[in-house]
């Protein structure tokens, strides 16, 4: 009787015979949820770290490979740069070819017309020691 009225008072003894609010079972029962979330928060805790790390690598790669795309983009223009640098050259020298080509016929005309005034000088002088 004592009992039943204790326990419709919301009042339960426990194994060790301790008065308790809750009913054993479910005191039993609130402790392993309390365990389990316990458990779980550090989980989520050890996956957050794990989850950091990853974010912390993957951003490093992501630089890494950031920077390597400008080295090849630096390297790209680079090389752009240069064959356009080269065809430049190409056109000069080809210009410079031409004139150069220009000279020498300039160079030929005026060794011909140098060589007919030295065979005609050659002939004249030739003519004036005959004639004395």
């Amino acid at each position: 009787m004592v009992s039943d009225a204790i326990e419709r008072a919301g009042l339960h003894f426990d194994e060790l015979n301790k008065l308790r609010v809750l009913d054993p079972d479910i005191f039993q029962q609130t402790t392993e949820l309390k365990d389990e979330c316990k458990f779980f928060v550090d989980k989520i805790g050890e996956f957050k770290t794990i989850v950091g790390n990853f974010i912390s690598v993957v951003d490093a790669l992501a630089q890494d490979v950031e920077n390597e795309k400008m080295k090849a983009i630096a390297q790209r223009n680079a090389l752009k740069s240069a064959a356009k640098q080269r065809e430049f050259q190409q056109q000069q020298l080809l210009a410079l070819i031409a004139e150069k080509k220009v000279a020498l016929s300039r160079y030929r005309i005026e060794q011909e017309s140098l060589m007919k005034e030295e065979s005609s000088q050659n002939e004249f002088i030739e003519q004036f020691i005959l004639n004395k």
